[in-house]
């Protein structure tokens, strides 16, 4: 029985790293903590409550999740301290070892944090609560709103891939979803609070039904369904999971937005093989020119990574050359990281720090090249722009269906609405381009 009273007039912090998936879930534990009657702390408030939660897909998101803790710590000397997250579910006893830590909660307990906070007295050393990850199987809903008119929603968690430089199914479990009715709910929820967007996460959302016995597709259609919502998108998908049929899909529905998103990670076979990618160039390649043969407007955004274990000068010049061929709008590049435990350290070949930079910011400047094309190819395009409520200046932005971004003058009116303008032209100093009435 949790004892209510322990949080009359208390306040929580709230610290996220990491993933869109992270914020959402973020956003589920404050709402948990809200329905037991504690506020968010207000900008230079002191909280009772901290909670911090982290990343560890490379070793400087661990670095940044212990950076967050220490300033956490230090801003609100006297709150209770809770942290969970990836991290903290793979490296508790380091967490622990924090001075000024109260609480390390697993995966399978940080969407219940109420149940572990038993009385926010400070400890002399932090407690860990966690469990194995191969008994994690639990799915908790997750639905956020981020600071401008987007809505997170949380369709699937954990991944039964295992690629060999990745840590993430050991912190996050096997795959899980939760189930197509309540996830319809979900979005009905984001209707009555007055969303317009909402953007699909997960860890492998293209592995949507594991646990149910749906599909993925099953559940665009579902949603596609659901009045008063403008616009969906969906975030990163495997390749192999976008299947013709979701593409398709997306080209015909009333509101899924052309805009794609999709790890490559490496544009050589044999790096790929050595990743464990469940597919290999050719296929890439074909849902690239798939989504461009019907989607001819449709944003495609790439993930790729630079350095990893295996990637000798050779598969890196056949990489680029792969990478630089398609027909793509922006790439999001990352630098490998070693994780401990994982199955490419076994892999000889290692790349020094000095050419993964090289190489990445190589692969960067192809990326802001495809950017500034796409951008280009929609100069003049009537487009409906969803504007955000952050003041930048005396400027507002928003994005296209396609995932242009825009801007304009300020006006409140303009917010949270779909509007429909002609696109104009770049400016470097928005980073976006230009909205005209």
């Amino acid at each position: 029985m949790i004892d209510q009273t322990i949080f009359h007039n208390k306040t929580a912090a709230y610290y996220t790293l990491g993933c869109k998936l992270n914020f959402a879930e973020t956003s589920a534990i404050g709402r948990q903590l809200f329905h037991y009657g504690v506020t968010r702390a207000r900008k230079g408030q002191q909280a009772d409550i901290c909670v911090i939660n982290t990343c560890t897909v490379t070793e400087l998101a661990d670095k940044k999740s212990r950076q967050a803790i220490r300033k956490a710590i230090h801003e609100n000397p006297s709150a209770f301290i809770v942290v969970t997250g990836c991290y903290a579910q793979l490296k508790p006893e380091d967490i622990a070892g924090i001075e000024g830590v109260d609480l390390v909660l697993g995966t399978e307990q940080k969407l219940d944090v109420v149940k572990y906070l038993d009385d926010l007295q400070k400890k002399e050393k932090g407690e860990i609560i966690t469990s194995k990850t191969h008994h994690i199987r639990s799915f908790v809903p997750s639905l956020s709103a981020d600071d401008r008119t987007r809505y997170f929603l949380k369709v699937q968690d954990g991944c039964n891939y295992f690629c060999s430089f990745c840590t993430i199914p050991f912190a996050r479990g096997r795959s899980r979803n939760g189930s197509i009715a309540d996830l319809v709910k979900q979005a009905e929820q984001v209707v009555q609070e007055g969303g317009k967007e909402i953007v699909l996460t997960g860890v492998n959302i293209g592995d949507f039904g594991r646990t149910t016995g749906e599909s993925f597709l099953d559940l665009l259609r579902a949603l596609d369904q659901v009045e008063g919502i403008e616009r969906y998108r969906i975030s990163s998908i495997e390749p192999n999971l976008l299947t013709d049929e979701i593409i398709s899909f997306v080209a015909s529905s009333r509101r899924f937005a052309p805009h794609f998103h999709m790890p490559l990670q490496a544009g050589s076979d044999v790096v790929l093989q050595l990743m464990k990618r469940r597919y290999d160039t050719a296929l890439f390649c074909h849902k690239v020119e798939m989504i461009k043969k019907i989607l001819p407007q449709a944003f495609i955004g790439v993930d790729v990574i630079v350095g990893v274990r295996g990637e000798t000068d050779a598969c890196y010049e056949e990489s680029k050359q792969f990478i630089a061929s398609l027909d793509v709008s922006q790439l999001h590049v990352f630098t490998y990281s070693e994780r401990p435990g994982t199955q490419a350290l076994q892999i000889d070949y290692a790349v020094d720090p000095k050419t993964k930079h090289a190489r990445s910011k190589a692969l960067l400047d192809i990326s802001k090249e495809k950017l500034h094309r796409f951008y280009a190819s929609q100069q003049g395009a009537r487009k409906k722009v969803l504007f955000e409520h952050t003041k930048r200046g005396n400027k507002m932005h928003g994005f296209t269906e396609n995932y242009v971004k825009l801007y304009a003058d300020y006006d409140s009116s303009r917010v949270n609405r779909i509007t429909e303008v002609t696109v104009g032209a770049y400016s470097e100093e928005q980073m976006a381009m230009k909205a005209i009435f």
